[in-house]
């Protein structure tokens, strides 16, 4: 045998070797990747769900308007839940609910307990009404009775 060849074919065989040791170690570090990477996925998904699970318990956020913190009530719509309403707004569709018929403000504020007999106490009560009625809540008719949405 030609020992130029056999040079050859030994230097190529290192080369090979150490191309395989490199190959070898970079695959040994992308499986420990993908492993830490599903460990991550395992633990998001778990944080996500005890967040949103949280976030349901919680009820509604305040916003901001002008700088003060406000309740916001949510527009009726599917997902969006009675129990997403701050306590005060979830007692008054329940309210009306309940009511044979159409009710006045007056009405509502009887069952709940407020003072009707002082204009003052009854007017925010009022104004919780025509909000719940402006996010499709209730219904506010023309004689400023209040019902349910069918």
């Amino acid at each position: 045998m030609d020992p130029e060849l056999l040079e050859r074919i030994t230097a190529r065989r290192a080369e090979l070797d150490e191309l395989e040791e490199q190959l070898a170690k970079q695959l040994a570090e992308v499986r420990a990747e993908r492993d830490e990477l599903a460990v991550a996925e395992k633990v998001l998904e778990r944080m996500s769900e005890q967040l949103a699970e949280e976030r349901a318990s919680a009820g509604p956020a305040p916003g901001q308007v002008g700088g003060r913190a406000v309740m916001t009530i949510p527009h009726r719509a599917s997902g969006v839940e009675e129990t997403m309403l701050p306590p005060d707004y979830q007692r008054i569709p329940a309210v009306v609910r309940e009511a044979a018929g159409p009710v006045m403000a007056r009405q509502v504020g009887e069952v709940l307990g407020v003072d009707v007999s002082v204009r003052a106490r009854l007017e925010p009560l009022r104004g919780k009404l025509v909000r719940l009625a402006d996010r499709s809540r209730l219904r506010k008719l023309p004689d400023d009775r209040f019902t349910t949405r069918l």
